[in-house]
């Protein structure tokens, strides 16, 4: 016992922390300066990694610049803004809210609607009759300020961090993927005259996504878990909601975001843009499945 407990407090200060992420233990250093790097801040070099300094630093030490350009954890560019697509794909929701208050009718040609009855307040077609853009409009698409209110604040919440960690190409990926599986999904198990709308199958991509890459990095699982928990509690329990789309969005967004962080760097991206056409290859097949069935 006494062989266990002595040394415990000093042991722990001599864990290596990321140099600059000192909450973050890791036993990875730069290859260059010998920093301890956390794998947000690690950088491809032709052997290890190295870190961001010794990247920007490139010859000017005296080395050969041997490492790449800065690259984010799945391997995207570093970028100047890390939330600029977060930014843009806010800012198209809002004025596609906007444009839909203005107009109203509007909505009859962008909400996601399997087929048409002869019912007013409905779109005179559908994705069975050949419209399938509405798998896409009906993403960015939303009636009631409240419904808005909540993606967006999602958006914001998950997006940004998300978009720094995969780059913006994997990160633009994963949101409109995520958006169109929920849309599939919605399409292929709600009745055919449901209209449905909103970014929500998007948004619990991005949740799936970020429980993935928290996971990946060690990091507190339990607050994006109760946050998704009651997520999914509003899904079931609040009537008027498209829990399909929130299902296809979510097994999207884990499915992808698994392919994101853990891919093999030598293998990097074939096995994320691989993943993707998988998943939009099934997108496709429930289409393609629904329209058979209503037509």
């Amino acid at each position: 016992m006494d062989d266990q407990a002595a040394g415990t407090p000093q042991d722990a200060q001599r864990v290596p922390v990321c140099y600059r992420h000192p909450d973050r233990e890791t036993g990875i250093r730069c290859t260059r300066c010998e920093r301890p790097i956390c794998p947000e801040c690690m950088v491809d070099a032709s052997v290890g990694f190295q870190c961001p300094e010794c990247v920007r630093k490139g010859s000017g030490t005296g080395h050969a610049p041997t490492a790449s350009l800065p690259r984010t954890l799945a391997g995207g560019a570093v970028a100047a803004d890390p939330r600029l697509l977060t930014k843009i794909l806010l800012g198209i929701n809002l004025a596609v809210f906007i444009a839909v208050q203005v107009r109203s009718s509007l909505l009859d040609h962008l909400v996601l609607v399997g087929v048409w009855p002869p019912a007013p307040f409905l779109p005179t077609e559908g994705v069975a009759e050949g419209e399938w853009y509405r798998l896409f409009t009906s993403m960015f698409t939303h009636e009631e300020i409240w419904h808005i209110g909540f993606n967006m604040l999602g958006l914001w919440w998950l997006g940004g961090p998300l978009e720094q960690a995969l780059g913006r190409v994997r990160y633009l990926a994963l949101y409109l993927i995520s958006g169109l599986a929920g849309s599939a999904l919605t399409y292929l198990l709600a009745a055919g005259t449901t209209a449905s709308l909103g970014a929500s199958g998007a948004i619990f991509g991005l949740f799936g996504a970020t429980a993935v890459l928290m996971r990946r990095l060690n990091y507190d699982m339990r607050p994006v878990i109760a946050l998704l928990v009651i997520n999914v509690i509003i899904t079931f329990g609040w009537g008027n909601i498209a829990w399909q789309a929130h299902v296809g969005g979510l097994v999207a967004g884990v499915v992808i975001g698994y392919a994101m962080v853990h891919a093999p760097r030598e293998r990097r991206s074939l096995v994320q843009y691989g993943t993707c056409a998988l998943v939009l290859a099934v997108v496709v097949l429930m289409t393609l499945l629904r329209t058979a069935q209503l037509t």
